[in-house]
């Protein structure tokens, strides 16, 4: 494993305390896998594997509506965890898809090894509980501002507060992920300083 990508998988465990030996265990249990842009990651249906470290690229989450149309959940991008962690967690098949919306090399760690750190090392349970934490009230978050923020407001504090990674992504999966039409997007885009 290269150092760089160590220190976004430090970055992400920030908490762990473990030796010398156990630091090279803890790598050995990583991969590295390399996606094309718009590969899928997780296909629906399928038994999400795998949990993520992202490495580079981006990648949307997302499900297919009733009219076959991508409606995006959510992205992960550099540095960020990904997956389809209910899959993960559950071992029930995914309802989800997870797509490289640019060429993507992330790092994966199977299920097995996963639940092996949290049932061996207490720092890993104290990690768990604070990343799920986040995720529940990062949707929870997302969930007040779709339901009482106007589109303008949405793409407001979207683009203030993502990265950039995501801003050269296909406005469509912006827009979807905004609940707003591609033209409402590229309007406010347009008209809008953030």
């Amino acid at each position: 494993m290269r150092d760089e990508d160590f220190l976004l998988l430090k970055n992400l465990f920030f908490n762990l305390r473990i030796s010398d030996k156990e630091e090279e265990h803890f790598k050995s249990l990583w991969c590295t896998k390399s996606f094309k842009q718009y590969d899928l990651i997780t296909e629906a249906g399928s038994i999400e594997r795998n949990f993520y470290l992202v490495l580079e690229g981006v990648q949307a989450i997302y499900v297919l509506n009733e009219k076959g149309e991508k409606v995006v959940l959510g992205f992960s991008y550099t540095g960020s965890p990904s997956g389809v962690f209910d899959s993960f967690v559950s071992g029930e098949p995914s309802k989800i898809f997870l797509e490289a919306l640019k060429p993507s090399r992330l790092l994966a760690i199977s299920k097995s090894d996963y639940l092996d750190l949290f049932k061996n090392d207490p720092s890993f349970y104290q990690w768990g509980h604070h990343f799920f934490q986040e995720v529940l009230f990062g949707r929870l978050s997302r969930e007040v501002e779709l339901l009482t923020l106007t589109a303008e407001q949405r793409y407001i504090s979207f683009m203030q507060r993502c990265p950039e990674e995501l801003k050269v992504i296909p406005q469509k999966y912006l827009a979807s992920y905004l609940n707003m039409k591609p033209e409402t997007f590229s309007r406010l885009r347009a008209s809008t300083v953030y």
